[in-house]
């Protein structure tokens, strides 16, 4: 027997209503991108044209050859690649042994050190930006992969996420690890690791997002066009009297890409550990 379920008119119109919220809403959130998109297809001179076009005629294709070319923009890529990816792995490493002491492990003043150690995430990164550069000039590693790399490879935040979902995995386990002889170090690598897939998988989306759009650093740091990261590598498009906007869209659009895919790649992921990172326990 079929049963036909009646939806009072006032739940229909309520239900159009929010789904036309939620899509003015997206349409809101992706505007910039789409006329950034847009922008990256007109000539120069067409960019403040008024009323404005959101379909470039015709559409200036060669914006984005011309982007690659004037620059090193194959350099700038490889540098942002090998600065994201090396910080991605360095941050996963730190942190989760990092995490794992504050978790899992039982010593003096564990809890007040960690209370310290998030303390220095209320420590504005523009404070802590002269004396890191001052260190990196008397190491003489000025212009070099390693003071783009080694001070982003620690992070308050990424301790305290990933501790948060260690302390949601049973205690019960460690137990049962140790009466068998593994160590600490076995417990946090064939135990922990393997079991925060979704929160590793959370970091490294936020890690690599945030350090390939990291602008500040990578400019007090680099001096050659050697060693520029991408965002520096853009903002050359922004002169002292003119902007070349057609061009620092496109250059925008093609960075953009790796974001886009690595978040549709790692979307699961990032959805179970942001729903398991705020179960922590004890």
């Amino acid at each position: 027997m079929t049963t036909i379920v009646l939806r009072r008119p006032s739940f229909v119109v309520g239900r159009v209503l929010l789904h036309a919220a939620l899509l003015a809403g997206a349409f809101f959130m992706l505007a910039p991108l789409l006329w950034m998109v847009s922008t990256s297809l007109k000539a120069q001179g067409d960019v403040f044209r008024y009323p404005p076009q959101w379909i470039p005629q015709p559409a200036m294709w060669e914006n984005y050859i011309k982007t690659v070319t004037v620059m090193p923009f194959g350099r700038y890529y490889l540098n942002s690649t090998i600065q994201a990816t090396a910080v991605t792995a360095l941050q996963l490493l730190t942190s989760s042994l990092a995490a794992f002491a504050f978790a899992r492990l039982r010593f003096r003043g564990r809890d007040a050190l960690f209370l310290l150690y998030l303390g220095t995430m209320m420590i504005p990164f523009q404070v802590t930006m002269i004396p890191n550069f001052i260190v990196m000039r008397l190491l003489g590693w000025i212009d070099t992969f390693r003071a783009l790399i080694l001070p982003p490879a620690f992070s308050a935040f990424s301790t305290f996420m990933l501790r948060q979902y260690f302390m949601s995995v049973p205690f019960e386990l460690d137990d049962a690890a140790r009466v068998d002889g593994a160590s600490s170090f076995r417990i946090w690598w064939q135990i922990l690791v393997p079991l925060s897939g979704p929160a590793m998988a959370t970091l490294a989306i936020f890690t690599f997002m945030g350090q390939w759009n990291n602008f500040l650093w990578p400019l007090v740091v680099t001096n050659s066009d050697a060693m520029r990261t991408l965002p520096v590598g853009i903002a050359t498009f922004q002169g002292q009297y003119s902007i070349q906007w057609n061009l620092l869209m496109a250059g925008s659009v093609i960075a953009l890409v790796p974001i886009l895919v690595i978040y549709f790649i790692g979307q699961k992921w990032f959805v179970q550990g942001i729903t398991l990172t705020g179960m922590g326990g004890k």
